[in-house]
């Protein structure tokens, strides 16, 4: 990567050992896409979610150019937050990566760096998008290379497995579940609690059931329960929108 007027180089290090900011995936492909697909030990992503790296790391694995992941030769390690299986689409993505090849964990406690580090030389961060445009650092300063690898790798050790997480996680409600649950705990008989949610009796009992089987609960006694364990109450929950991925055109931000 030739040395620009964005570019920092630290003093008494050799011409590669360099700080340089690129603008948008396009510069990013362009001046760093060689690095990306150079891995041949070790590629590590941690990204909040799906978008982070899009459509950077998908258009420089274009063409057959991702390298293969094989025993023995290059491990890639997908690390997310649970953003990243915020609806269908993006938890079915995830799960096609794992499939892959590819390992994946899902880190409940916020990442330090959303970033790339490849085979232990080069690191690109990302910076948060302004006006819809990231910035991203591509650092091969060697002790900040492993500074970031450091604090990726120790998150990736705390993380769990994708499928781990996919069973562990408490199911996901849809609003008008919550409300039932909210009702529940209200202790009103269902006829009361049916007419102040507008349902009709027999409806409301329904979503009760359905309630109930969701959250492996054989009493409402036990769904109450179960929701406190879930962290699930009156003031909020976990809401499945199976609305599609904004992005979902550029998909995978480093996964393929």
């Amino acid at each position: 990567m030739p040395s620009t007027s964005n570019t920092t180089n630290t003093s008494n290090t050799s011409s590669t050992d360099q700080i340089v900011s690129l603008r948008g995936e396009r510069e990013l492909v362009r001046r760093a896409g060689d690095l990306i697909t150079g891995a041949r030990e070790e590629f590590l992503c941690a990204a909040a979610d799906l978008v982070t790296f899009s459509p950077g790391v998908n258009a420089a694995f274009a063409g057959g150019r991702r390298p293969p992941v094989t025993p023995g030769g290059l491990t890639m390690r997908k690390l997310y937050t649970p953003r990243a299986l915020a609806d269908a689409r993006s938890e079915a993505r995830l799960v096609r990566i794992a499939e892959s090849g590819v390992q994946v964990r899902i880190s409940a406690a916020p990442l330090a760096h959303e970033a790339i580090v490849i085979d232990r030389r080069v690191a690109i961060l990302a910076g948060a998008p302004v006006q819809g445009v990231r910035t991203f650092t591509v650092i091969r300063t060697p002790v900040a290379v492993e500074g970031v690898r450091t604090l990726v790798h120790a998150a990736w050790e705390t993380a769990v497995d994708l499928d781990e997480f996919r069973r562990a996680r408490p199911p996901a409600l849809s609003e008008e579940a919550r409300r039932v649950l909210r009702a529940l705990s209200a202790g009103h008989t269902d006829e009361v609690t049916a007419r102040g949610l507008g349902m009709s009796l027999r409806t409301y009992r329904r979503r009760v059931a359905d309630l109930m089987t969701a959250l492996g609960a054989t009493s409402r006694f036990q769904a109450g329960l179960r929701a406190r364990e879930l962290e699930w109450g009156a003031d909020g929950g976990t809401v499945d929108t199976q609305t599609p991925h904004d992005h979902e055109k550029g998909a995978d931000r480093c996964d393929r």
